[in-house]
Formats: structure tokens, sequence, C-alpha cells
């Protein structure tokens, strides 16, 4: 039998992310996650009057294909799975998270499955052509990652999931974005980081629910040759199985020159994929307040109230600077100050310290968590 908050936690996804409506189809992609909550997920679809397309998967036999692959295995591997997408009007991706490590000894072949699946099937196929959400399903690992115990974390995960208003927070941030798409120059200051760069004309895409769940950030992208200065970002992310620490990245018109972490080899590996790896695709506000601390877990982490990520690769279309890439990682800084603090400038103007607007036009943004 479902757990109720398996239930609540598919309409939502059904009703509020992908606005399912009859007659559509909807691929749920169910990776690591039990069949009771990929049964209420099917109800939920055939509650709407729509159609269930169904492909459960593992982390296991994601390592078994990509760790023997060839580009020409790939190609035909996501020949197929981008057929299905381009069949789909949503897709409901949810993966429960059982080994973080999976991928960390075969970054050479998880890169080359990024470049000739992930690239085909996902940021061209399902993020242009479908309407989409992602989100992960709690597991022990992930208790492990939010130092929390499993059944803890399991309450954590549905309040942060189901309980947040997520019409409140789609409403402040309209009323941010009015502000927010006529600024130009922006400055970030922050404990190693000393930042600049123009978002002059991208606009801002608001994220209350549709995308991710999670959510809570709202989100453009800088003109693409503006990027100058230092970022070092304070938590620490896995990227194809390896947790990257201490990542630190210098611009000059835009593009990388150099970049540090616990690994340095690792990290311009990832770098140096291709050309659009050493630009930024993404610039955001986490302002989720029933998310504080991080897990190394992108989803949860990069809606931190009080945090932005600034995203080295490929730009959404829907707030694009022309940026492309198989890379699109979101890494990020906390501002709030038992995390060293940080001012963020819009125009020459100081509009949050510490993780917290000051800007009276962006007071809206600091929003309250659910009781």
């Amino acid at each position: 039998m479902a757990d109720e908050r398996e239930v609540k936690l598919a309409t939502l996804l059904v009703e509020h992310s992908v606005k399912l409506k009859a007659g559509e189809s909807c691929l749920i992609n169910a990776v690591d996650v039990p069949t009771t909550m990929v049964e209420a997920l099917v109800n939920a679809v055939y509650d709407k009057g729509a159609y269930p397309v169904v492909n459960l998967w593992n982390q296991r036999l994601e390592r078994a294909m990509v760790e023997r692959a060839t580009q020409e295995s790939l190609e035909a591997w996501a020949h197929v799975d981008q057929y299905r997408m381009q069949q789909m009007d949503a897709f409901i991706g949810i993966r429960g998270v059982a080994n973080v490590r999976e991928l960390a000894t075969i970054g050479a072949q998880a890169n080359l499955a990024s470049r000739h699946y992930t690239t085909p099937v996902h940021m061209e196929t399902r993020l242009t052509q479908t309407r989409w959400v992602v989100l992960r399903y709690p597991t022990e690992v992930m208790a492990m990652q939010a130092k929390m115990g499993t059944v803890e974390f399991e309450r954590f995960f549905y309040r942060v999931c189901t309980e947040v208003d997520y019409a409140a927070m789609g409403a402040a941030m309209a009323e941010a974005k009015r502000f927010l798409d006529q600024v130009d120059q922006v400055r970030i200051i922050a404990p190693g980081t000393d930042l600049s760069f123009s978002i002059k004309g991208m606009g801002w895409i608001a994220c209350a629910g549709e995308m991710n769940i999670p959510d809570g950030e709202i989100y453009t992208a800088p003109i693409k040759d503006s990027v100058n200065g230092t970022i070092r970002y304070n938590t620490e992310s896995t990227y194809n199985g390896h947790c990257f620490k201490d990542v630190s990245f210098t611009f000059k018109d835009g593009k990388i020159i150099e970049a540090h972490a616990d690994d340095d080899e690792k990290i311009n590996a990832i770098l140096d994929l291709d050309e659009g790896a050493r630009y930024i695709g993404e610039f955001a506000l986490g302002v989720n307040p029933a998310i504080l601390e991080p897990m190394d877990n992108t989803l949860f982490d990069e809606k931190i109230s009080g945090s932005i990520h600034f995203t080295p690769g490929n730009a959404y279309e829907d707030c694009d600077n022309t940026n492309r890439s198989s890379v699109h990682w979101d890494l990020v800084q906390i501002q709030r100050p038992q995390w060293g603090g940080g001012e963020m400038y819009f125009d020459g103007s100081l509009v949050r310290k510490d993780g917290v607007f000051v800007h009276p036009l962006l007071e809206c943004l600091n929003l309250t968590a659910p009781n």
C-alpha cells in the first residue's frame, strides 16, 4: 500500500508541476524508486485521463551501460530514448540515491556518456520538447548525506517537497521579477569571491514547483563574455561520482581561465569536455526557507535560502545566453553569516547582505518556512 505522502507527492507532480491534461502522454522515469511510489504516479496520471509510460532503471545498470560504452553504443541507446521522449508531452524523473559514488572510478566514460547520451536525450529533447519535472526519492543514503536519521529525513523531505506554499512562492517571484528584469550589472562579494558580470536583457525565470521538487530558485544567465573575477564555492558537489570540495574559478571575459578544487585534474577534465563548459549558463538565487544546510544533493542545495548558484555549462533555452555544453553543473555558494556571509549588488546598489534581501523591491523573496 502506498504511503499517503507518496500519493500527495504524485498528485503535486502531475497536477502542479507538469500540469497534465487528458489525452496527453507522460513518461515516468523511475531510478531506484519503490514500486509503491511508481504506482502512485501511474494512478495520478490515469486520474487526469492521461497515458502513463513507465521506465524502471537503477544506478548499477547505469554503470554497466556506461562502463564499456563506445560512442557508437551510446548513440544507439540515445537514438531509442530520444525517439521515445519525442512522443511524450510530459516527463517525471524521480531518482532514489543508492550510491553517490557509482560512477566515481569511470569518470572518462561518464563524460563520454554526457556528450553522446545525456545531451541528445535530455538537453536537446526533454528540456525543449516536454513539460518536465525532476526530483529525488528519500533514501537512507540521502539521510546520511543530510546528517539525519532515516525517518527524520523522510519527514524533512516531505515537508520541504509537499508542504511549501508554491503558489505564494510563485507570487513573490513574480513581484520580484518586475525589478530583476531591469538589472544590468551584478557584483558578488564573499570570502574568496569578487565577481562581476552583466545580465542586461536576459530576464529571470521563476521556479516555484514546476521543473523541480523541492523548488525555490529564480534564475537568469549572464551575458556570455561579461563574467570577470573569481568565485569560491563553499559547498561540496558530486559530479560523475567524485565529491568536489573547495571549488574556485577565475574568469576573464566570460571564460574560466583557472579552476581549482580538491582534485585539479578532474575538475579541469570536466571543464575541457567542450568549449561551452568553461562558460556560465545560469546564475540563480536560492530562496527556499525550509532548506538551510547543504547535503551534496543539487536539487536541494541549489534551493538553500540565502544561496546563489553559478553554473558552468549549458544555458536553458528559456533564458538563453547561447552557451551550449554537455555540462550543466549547479555549484552553490551560501552567503548566510555562518557560511562566511556575502554581499550582492545590482547596478551598484546593495540588494542582499548575508543571505537576506535588503532592497525593498526584493524583500518579498525573504520567504517564511512552513510550520
